[in-house]
């Protein structure tokens, strides 16, 4: 009975396998060229979505609207600079709460691919990589550096172990976590360095993980990209030929499956240029021919979202990414769903089965209507409040990274050395303004100098005369070489052939005065300078509007258009909604979630305008509407054109 009793068990282990305790396992098949799972053969279509470029509490929207549109996986970066602004100092609570997004994506039944970095592109600031790394002013970052690799191994040394629980091998969603990120395309080719990281993920994730690199579809990124023991992936867009763009994986990796770790939905957008659209049915077809041939697919985006505050990257030459993020993916920026999500639903349905029931439906968006703004006060006015750390003097201008501050504005202040009765050039000679500076001589706005464009103009004024320049970071490169990207006044500035020295540093840290109320209307002055009619000194607006709260399902989300403004930031409640710039587009709106917004109270509008004197005596107004405008037509003067799916565009 003894000797049946085992045999029945032996062939039930044999017959059910892991429903009796056998371990879930994730590998790739090299013989058959696929990945397995569980011992079957899998293809994963995947989805990009970033968690830190949406509110938490809708993750869960986004991620079933995800699932209902046939995807099995999601695939997802982390932002080292999102979880530690500053060394030592973590943050996963909140909007950065990993753990909570990797549960709820197992909960709603995808899986993930993770790539956590340390660099990690993703058009964020910086690439993902901490500002305070530039702390070592030579520092060759994503190389065997000792002081960036001492910074990387301990960064991981919190993160790794964090996510090891979330591996599909220990029961959790994460089926493949991805090394760098197309390092291919770095100046170093450091193959130590990608060693090191290899071994490194090694020792915290174990042996079983499938580890893996992405890189361009061509065999000069993959010569540096890849390494052995980390599996090569490649990444294009719709309108490649797909068979001849899979052949450099092919060459690197003669077996295995094919894996498109970026099928490119849209393209990303800069300041001054067209918003990048792509056709849904150019889309739909290069994913129905991968597909077909067995390919694993991750679009990217599936849903772009938003670069909340200071957070969008930029490109070289020198052009920054705007707030929204929306990448003409499949879902936009607020969730909704798109011809694109169903194309690509029907594309799916051809090759898996798609999950029955209802698609969330796209939320709902209320518009507010005009608000009426009030100044408040100009930076200058205001550096009591703003620059809680105090005044810096030096002989030479220093960076933000020297005055401990990341992201944001800091303000410079000197003297003018001579008397300037005629118009003398103020001048930027090694381009060191790192991204736009507004100057103003004794509270008289003057001009403006920006990176890459305008490195000098004219200003007048006697010896002694005030001079301030508020510097703006538009945020940090995120690809190629010039990733390590100082801000402020990196290099000296001269007033006709003379150096400008002794100046006065204010940092500002106006993200912490808005949200404690501390910008207040300033008592209009009999003896402030009458303005330029084209340009004013930045300053601060402010206005509340009232949401009734007898009306139901409000608050809705919704957009606030600056129709009349000209460039700045902007607060509600509070929270940093990102900036603005409709003189140069293309985005004219900014998405705003219905989390930031109350029915118990008013709701507060800060603005921060930085070039156009608006509300003097006359009031003036933003207006929250219903509608997004992302593709407004570019009126400025730059418009920098590049090619879709092509990164040597944005070196």
């Amino acid at each position: 009975m003894l000797l049946l009793r085992t045999g029945c068990v032996l062939l039930l282990l044999m017959l059910f396998g892991r429903s009796l305790g056998e371990s879930p396992s994730f590998t790739v098949d090299y013989q058959n060229d696929c990945f397995r799972k569980d011992g079957e053969k899998f293809q994963y279509i995947s989805g990009s979505i970033h968690y830190n470029r949406i509110p938490r509490v809708y993750w869960k929207d986004r991620l079933l609207k995800m699932y209902m549109a046939g995807l099995n996986a999601i695939q997802t970066y982390v932002p080292w600079n999102y979880h530690e602004e500053v060394p030592g100092l973590y943050n996963f609570s909140g909007d950065r709460d990993l753990e909570h997004f990797l549960k709820l994506a197992q909960d709603v039944g995808l899986l993930v691919i993770l790539r956590p970095g340390p660099y990690i592109c993703a058009e964020w600031d910086m690439g993902g990589l901490p500002a305070w790394l530039l702390k070592k002013k030579d520092i060759v970052l994503r190389s065997t550096d000792p002081d960036y690799i001492a910074a990387v191994d301990k960064w991981m040394g919190k993160l790794l172990p964090m996510i090891k629980p979330y591996l599909y091998q220990n029961g959790g969603p994460i089926i493949t976590v991805q090394v760098e990120n197309e390092y291919g395309s770095y100046f170093a080719c450091d193959y130590n360095y990608m060693r090191h990281l290899s071994k490194l993920f090694r020792s915290y994730l174990g042996d079983e993980v499938v580890l893996f690199t992405t890189d361009g579809a061509g065999l000069g990124y993959l010569k540096c990209g890849s390494i052995q023991d980390l599996y090569a992936t490649v990444d294009f867009g719709p309108g490649a030929n797909v068979t001849a763009a899979f052949e450099p994986q092919r060459q690197v990796q003669p077996h295995g499956p094919l894996v498109n770790s970026e099928f490119y939905t849209g393209w990303l957008d800069h300041w001054g240029s067209r918003h990048s659209v792509v056709s849904p049915t150019q889309v739909a077809k290069a994913l129905s021919e991968m597909l077909l041939m067995g390919a694993n697919v991750n679009l990217y985006m599936f849903i772009g979202g938003t670069n909340f505050g200071y957070w969008n990257g930029a490109n070289t030459p020198y052009a920054a990414q705007p707030t929204s993020y929306d990448y003409d993916a499949p879902l936009t920026e607020a969730g909704d769903l798109t011809e694109k999500y169903f194309a690509i639903r029907e594309v799916i349905k051809m090759y898996s089965k798609v999950p029955e029931g209802p698609i969330p439906p796209t939320t709902p968006k209320y518009a507010y209507g005009a608000v009426t703004m009030k100044k408040l006060q100009t930076v200058s006015d205001a550096l009591d409040v703003l620059s809680l750390s105090g005044p810096v003097k030096s002989i030479h201008p220093q960076t933000f990274i020297d005055l401990n501050q990341a992201f944001g504005f800091m303000l410079y202040r000197t003297t003018l050395p001579m008397d300037c009765t005629t118009p003398t050039p103020l001048s930027s000679p090694l381009n060191g303004v790192h991204d736009r500076a507004y100057v103003s001589v004794d509270g008289l706005a003057v001009g403006i100098l920006e990176r890459d464009k305008v490195l000098s103009i004219n200003v007048t004024g006697k010896a002694g005369s005030q001079v301030d320049i508020l510097v703006e970071n538009m945020g940090r490169v995120n690809y190629g070489k010039q990733i390590n990207d100082f801000k402020g006044l990196v290099s000296n500035l001269t007033l006709g052939a003379d150096l400008l020295t002794n100046w006065t540093m204010y940092s500002l840290s106006i993200d912490e005065a808005v949200m404690k109320g501390l910008l207040g209307e300033k008592e209009l002055a009999l003896f402030d300078p009458p303005q330029p009619a084209d340009l004013s000194p930045p300053a601060f607006y402010g206005g509340s509007f009232v949401i009734p709260d007898g009306i139901p399902d409000l608050p809705q989300d919704t957009y606030i258009k600056l129709s009349s403004w000209r460039k700045g930031q902007i607060w509600i409640n509070g929270f940093n909604v990102g900036r603005y710039w409709p003189t140069r587009g293309p985005q004219m709106t900014l998405f705003v979630p219905a989390n930031i917004l109350s029915t118990a109270a008013p709701n507060n509008v800060t603005v921060l305008e930085l070039e156009g004197a608006l509300c003097g005596s006359e009031p003036c107004t933003v207006e929250f509407t219903n509608t997004p405008i992302l593709n407004a037509t570019v009126q400025s003067d730059y418009k920098q054109h590049r090619r879709l799916f092509v990164k040597e565009d944005l070196l």
